[in-house]
């Protein structure tokens, strides 16, 4: 038995051009509001001030516009979908073709191939167009991240080693560098130092980390300074912990969203391999936010098409309400949820899924409510 591809009809290329062209004007309409207060004032601003001429103005803004369009794809299908099928409900268009034989699902077909396309686009614009915009924006303004952090070295059995405290680091040079070495002895679950180690500078290698011009204060079981000594070189992390060190206080000033997929899932494994479980968790719920938000295009679509159902003389503000708040609560409970996973208070996979189930619920009332 052969698998036969459906047959594209004039509604199918009807419907998918008006609700594509409704889209995009909602797409653009929703970036123009997002990128004009802050944004766009910022940049016309360093451009008159002299930091950088118009040509790279415009590229600033261009680079912005992946981070805008990763939350502008599921708003402008909401929209785009409920204003074509409010209009066509107005015009009786969709009364005809209910009474020549066409299903609800029928007729929101074109506009489920589209939301597919949206969810492509909005799901390779988190993953790699907006850590690449990020990357061009880093190279054009010639900004290099400054990082404080501190790194805790432990034995298998979760005894600390070392303590490594970074006061200040740009990319792999380090500034005023402590490290606390501890000894075995513990004292009412206080781990006892042995010596404590103040660097004035260091580097970062893959394999190690070099610290030069120390200060070793010696200590001894009573916790007493026994003696100060200079030391030119010191290596502190070799190996593997170098390695870790070095991963986890680059990731630590980086945004979410400016990470690729992969790396984010590396950054995942080395969190949880490193017991950093707070951190691990929050960034987990960041990661599974990656698969599941672009998902929301595909049920915004379908609920953008049931709330543009209407009766001729009924009133479209209601419909508008109703999808404005839908969008104003999923963006602004975001945060909290997030908060919710780092704190452990519910896991990343309930935090992550809640919109998807919520908007589910809500398609699943809406239909129930058209009587369709």
């Amino acid at each position: 038995m052969s698998f036969k591809f459906p047959k594209i009809t004039i509604y199918d290329r009807y419907m998918f051009k008006q609700v594509t062209l409704a889209s995009l004007v909602a797409i653009l309409l929703f970036t123009i509001v997002w990128i004009a207060p802050e944004i766009l004032l910022n940049t016309i601003k360093d451009a008159l001030a002299g930091e950088y001429g118009f040509k790279t103005a415009l590229l600033l803004l261009f680079y912005e516009l992946p981070k805008i369009l990763d939350k502008a794809f599921p708003v402008g299908l909401l929209l785009g979908t409920l204003f074509t099928f409010d209009k066509m409900s107005k015009d009786s268009e969709i009364t005809i073709f209910r009474a020549v034989g066409m299903s609800f699902p029928r007729i929101i077909a074109p506009v489920l191939v589209l939301s597919v396309i949206f969810t492509f686009l909005c799901f390779m614009t988190g993953n790699k167009g907006t850590p690449m915009a990020a990357a061009k924006m880093r190279a054009i303004r010639g900004s290099v991240r400054s990082t404080q952090y501190i790194y805790t070295q432990k034995d298998k059995t979760g005894h600390p080693l070392a303590a490594v405290i970074v006061s200040k680091s740009y990319d792999r040079k380090l500034r005023n560098v402590i490290v606390l070495d501890f000894s075995n002895q513990v004292y009412q679950d206080v781990h006892q130092l042995s010596n404590i180690y103040s660097a004035k500078s260091g580097y970062a290698y893959d394999d190690r980390w070099d610290l030069f011009d120390v200060s070793n204060y010696r200590i001894s079981g009573d916790g007493i300074y026994i003696s100060i000594n200079h030391i030119n070189k010191m290596k502190i992390l070799e190996g593997e912990s170098a390695k870790n060190a070095l991963t986890l206080m680059t990731y630590s000033t980086m945004k979410e969203r400016d990470i690729t997929n992969a790396q984010l899932y590396d950054y995942i494994k080395l969190l949880k391999k490193e017991n950093l479980s707070e951190e691990y968790h929050n960034i987990l719920n960041k990661y599974l936010q990656r698969f599941f938000h672009p998902l929301v295009c595909i049920l915004l679509a379908i609920l953008g098409c049931l709330l543009g159902f209407s009766k001729p003389r009924e009133q479209r503000l209601v419909g508008f309400t109703i999808a404005v708040g839908c969008i104003f609560v999923y963006y602004i409970t975001l945060p909290f949820f997030d908060l919710l996973a780092e704190k452990e208070i519910l896991s990343p996979y309930i935090t992550a899924t809640f919109p998807i189930i919520a908007f589910t619920i809500a398609i699943c009332a809406f239909y129930k409510s058209k009587d369709l």
